[in-house]
């Protein structure tokens, strides 16, 4: 079940979000199957460019195509009746990192609130932020970390199918809600450590 439409949307989620200037990190992408329960799921992570290592900010994104929806697909393609949409399910984790301290409480709210007006269409469900503290070897002052996330179900009719196109479609619409999440964490007036140096500012 590789020559399907899971690899052809990753490819074309691939190409939004580089389109949209974001650059996949320097980590292995990764494309599992649950031996138990047979669901497909892809693993990346982008960030913004000119970014250093670790970036300020990424997104981890999820996607994961149950086995249910293997079967329904994999019906459809070999001429029965369709039946039931195809759907492909995608979580986005926005991170910013590096910070020096968590930020005003109210900040990344405001991040979430300006992100949920064009998701409507997308019907992303959005939750967070969640903060952490990081202590990198034996510094006792801890590097913080924020995230959000967002979880999206793409539903893929028969037409879908059939055309390639509409994958296509909704996949730009969320690499830009991504590139524009990235882009407003990244612009908040935030203290962040420096990658080669955690004592020192950018």
């Amino acid at each position: 079940m590789f020559d399907h439409i899971f690899l052809d949307v990753i490819s074309k989620f691939k190409y939004a979000l580089e389109q949209s200037l974001l650059e996949p990190q320097q980590v292995e992408e990764r494309l599992l199957a649950d031996i138990l329960s047979g669901d497909l799921s892809f693993e990346t992570s982008y960030s913004l460019p000119g970014e250093q290592s670790p970036p300020r900010v990424r997104a981890d994104i999820t996607m994961e195509w149950p086995t249910w929806s293997q079967s329904a697909y994999r019906s459809w393609s070999i001429g029965e009746p369709f039946t039931e949409v195809i759907e492909i399910a995608v979580e986005v984790t926005l991170r910013l990192q590096r910070l020096k301290k968590i930020p005003d409480p109210n900040l990344i709210p405001r991040i979430m609130e300006t992100l949920s007006m064009g998701t409507e269409r997308e019907t992303f469900e959005i939750s967070g932020p969640r903060y952490e503290e990081v202590y990198v070897s034996d510094n006792e002052i801890p590097q913080v970390a924020a995230e959000i996330s967002l979880q999206s179900v793409l539903r893929l009719e028969e037409s879908a199918l059939e055309t390639r196109t509409e994958p296509a479609e909704q996949v730009s619409i969320l690499a830009g809600i991504i590139a524009s999440g990235l882009v407003r964490l990244v612009d908040l007036d935030l203290p962040f450590y420096r990658a080669e140096d955690t004592d020192s500012l950018d």
